[in-house]
């Protein structure tokens, strides 16, 4: 009998749609929170030195973003104390938040699967610091509606790693079996909630994730309601 459904967050809940000018305008903002002006040549550098490391295929410990900046930071001889770079990393965040586009459809999905019964829980793969992502879900109104939120970040370990899974379901209270997991992609969303024991559905509403070499999921979602009827059979 199904207890739970656990989602991922960027193109599940909200669709991520960054533009191309975001990371200069992020790193324009930090250093605007410092009372500095912009450093150019440090957002090119990061493009091309740290920007692919964040996501190496496979990569299954998260990346320590803050500890990276710092470093991005001291090349450019700019050493910055802890408030520092909290104020850097918020400004840099909260220039980014047109990128999080949350879908329409998202509240009445959850609400609707809380009236079932059923126990909610978020599952992200995300570097940036967790209180800025907390923050996020308060302000599009997404914590009041889960019981659960768990961050790469946080946790430490990237999806498909079973321990963000199982931290989410331990919180929960619930087995794996009981669990339905949905999101986007295959290699790490799909094969690690599957692994473990989880029903698994690829949300296909803001993207069609076609890795030939990750797993099949038991379900599909066309649209975020759709869930809704997956939810409805798995519980009988």
């Amino acid at each position: 009998m199904l207890a739970a459904v656990l989602f991922d967050w960027g193109d599940t809940l909200m669709q991520w749609a960054p533009e191309p000018d975001l990371l200069e305008a992020g790193h324009a903002a930090g250093f605007g929170a410092l009372g500095r002006d912009p450093v150019p040549a440090m957002t090119e550098r990061f493009r091309t030195a740290y920007l692919s490391t964040f996501f190496e295929p496979g990569l299954i410990e998260e990346v320590e973003y803050p500890a990276q900046v710092r470093r991005l930071l001291a090349e450019f001889e700019i050493e910055v104390s802890d408030e520092e770079l909290a104020r850097f990393l918020e400004a840099e965040h909260a220039a980014w938040a047109p990128a999080r586009q949350l879908a329409t459809t998202t509240h009445a999905l959850l609400e609707a699967l809380r009236e079932r019964g059923l126990k909610l829980g978020l599952v992200s793969n995300a570097f940036d610091p967790p209180d800025l992502l907390h923050r996020d879900l308060a302000e599009f109104g997404i914590a009041e509606r889960l019981d659960v939120a768990l961050f790469s970040s946080e946790v430490g370990r990237r999806k498909p790693d079973p321990e963000i899974f199982q931290r989410a379901l331990d919180a929960l209270g619930v087995d794996a079996p009981e669990a339905l997991f949905v999101g986007d992609t295959l290699a790490s969303d799909i094969a690690g909630a599957a692994a473990i024991g989880m029903h698994t559905c690829q949300a296909l509403w803001f993207r069609a994730d076609d890795d030939s070499g990750a797993p099949e999921p038991d379900f599909q979602a066309f649209t975020q309601m759709d869930v809704l009827t997956i939810a409805r059979r798995l519980q009988g």
